[in-house]
């Protein structure tokens, strides 16, 4: 299916949404990770069948417009913006695929739609990261200093893409083909070279988060029949012991754990398609 993914443009009460759509069948949303893009999802999408893929760039993400000045990014907001996205494509009811911030955008989404959601597939996260009650302050003052300290600050300019797509390796630990995919799409070109799409504003500190109770509440409310797929090694910031306690709350859950890396589903497609089987399909 890779091959026949092409450009879309939605138009939302957000503003123009981009993204890649292919294939037919079964209406599936992608939704992909932090500072990650739509072309997230190109390796695995061509072992995918039976489903119409769209791949959205998410606000201030890939190609995608930036959200307005003064407006705030969230995993909540976000949900809005991707039920507008199912609106334009005329989808009452459709499945989600989400990696990493895409996965807990696609939680929240599962639990506070269920009337929309049919079923979640969820690689490398379950629910939003959380933080401790005794975390409020020290967090907001880190979120509004950062905040302000973004006003005038200039963007790194890469001399050419190659320079860009190391930089992405090292700081993810990805391979060239796999970063390079992720960087063409997320850099735009500047007098002197090129500097990163995203807005900067995605790079600061959350300014409110969950507590464990609130997230682990909204999995106990996704009715819809979930799988989330894990890599092995965990994550230092998501434990072992954390992701099966979170995953033990979803109703109709199944778990996975598959040897690789934060961005297993573009590093071995043919795995996670495997492991996918026709879950995504399974409803229609």
């Amino acid at each position: 299916m890779s091959t026949d993914l092409h450009e879309i443009t939605l138009d939302t009460p957000f503003g123009p949404l981009t993204g890649l759509r292919g294939g037919t069948g079964v209406p599936v949303l992608a939704l992909h990770g932090w500072l990650d893009n739509a072309a997230t999802w190109v390796p695995l999408s061509a072992h995918l069948q039976g489903i119409d893929l769209v791949a959205l760039d998410l606000p201030g993400h890939g190609r995608s417009a930036h959200l307005a000045p003064g407006a705030e990014y969230s995993l909540a907001g976000t949900v809005h913006t991707v039920l507008d996205a199912a609106d334009a494509l005329g989808w009452e009811r459709f499945a989600v695929l989400g990696h990493s911030m895409g996965a807990a955008i696609g939680s929240i989404l599962s639990a506070a739609a269920p009337d929309r959601v049919a079923r979640f597939l969820a690689i490398e996260a379950l629910g939003a990261l959380a933080d401790r009650e005794d975390r409020t302050a020290a967090r907001l003052r880190e979120a509004v200093t950062a905040r302000r300290a973004l006003a005038g600050k200039s963007l790194r300019v890469f001399p050419d893409l190659d320079t860009a797509i190391r930089a992405r390796m090292q700081a993810n630990g990805l391979s060239e083909p796999v970063a390079r995919l992720l960087v063409e799409r997320g850099m735009r070109a500047v007098p002197g070279g090129f500097v990163w799409s995203s807005d900067p504003r995605l790079t600061i500190t959350t300014a409110v988060r969950m507590t464990e109770g609130q997230v682990q509440d909204l999995l106990a409310h996704i009715d819809c029949p979930t799988r989330v797929l894990y890599a092995d090694p965990a994550p230092s910031y998501f434990p072992e012991a954390l992701r099966r306690e979170r995953a033990a709350r979803l109703p109709h859950g199944q778990v996975q754990v598959i040897a690789g890396g934060h961005h297993l589903h573009m590093e071995d497609p043919a795995t996670i398609a495997a492991a996918i089987g026709d879950f995504l399909t399974a409803w229609s």
